[in-house]
């Protein structure tokens, strides 16, 4: 009777593994924004802020941004590729005025095979996509950080930062927000005092730098 118990246990924890080896990345994520808009769906018509953990850790953005109305969807790690996967659930549900995009820096931290040209392309399919589904729509791009933690990689993220800002500058309704520069010491090193202790994410200093930056662009609710 006890071997039958600890058989029946084993093969339901080997169930329970299996079905959590099979999620895919960020499904944890995903399903919690559903959960979120099934309790009480966004706005239609507003500003969607999309990407990695820079604005998945702007929990009070809205704060930073009055007069406007502010969806985050943000997922910590994710990637162009990660982003591009979920946009069915995260972008085209909301049907927003504007799209605001912070994503890159983790495809090149993820792996020294990653080059600029390969995250280039990821960002135009995403583009493109998005383009294809919300014509009309403004979309915003923030460049890639300069974070001490990722210092030897700011090299790969300017030359990404410039192709996407060439690229957008030959688009309508597009629009390249270059936060890079305003993060850097007058050295060319990045700035230590806006970032937390991890030398990676910012702390409300840093926020601030980006909030005077993107706050000109963004479009004001109709009164």
């Amino acid at each position: 009777m006890i071997a039958k118990k600890i058989k029946s246990l084993f093969l339901f924890l080997l169930v329970l593994v299996t079905a959590n080896a099979q999620q895919p990345a960020f499904y944890n994520d995903i399903q919690n924004f559903k959960k979120q808009d099934s309790i009480h769906f966004p706005p239609r018509h507003a500003i969607l802020f999309v990407g990695s953990s820079s604005f998945t850790k702007w929990v009070d953005v809205q704060d930073y941004f009055p007069g406007y109305t502010i969806i985050n969807r943000g997922f910590g790690g994710s990637s162009l590729p990660d982003v591009i996967q979920y946009a069915d659930d995260i972008i085209f549900p909301y049907l927003p005025k504007q799209i605001v995009i912070y994503a890159g820096e983790n495809d090149f931290a993820s792996s020294d095979t990653v080059t600029t040209r390969t995250v280039f392309e990821r960002f135009k399919q995403l583009f493109r996509m998005i383009r294809d589904r919300l014509d009309k729509v403004s979309v915003l791009y923030i460049s890639m950080k300069p974070s001490p933690s990722r210092q030897k990689l700011m090299p790969k993220f300017e030359e990404a930062n410039a192709l996407i800002k060439n690229y957008l500058g030959k688009k309508k309704k597009a629009v390249f927000i270059d936060v890079y520069h305003k993060m850097l010491n007058e050295d060319g090193t990045p700035m230590k005092d806006i970032f937390l202790d991890d030398s990676l994410h910012m702390n409300a200093k840093g926020y601030g730098i980006w909030q005077k930056i993107i706050e000109p662009y963004l479009m004001k609710n109709k009164i």
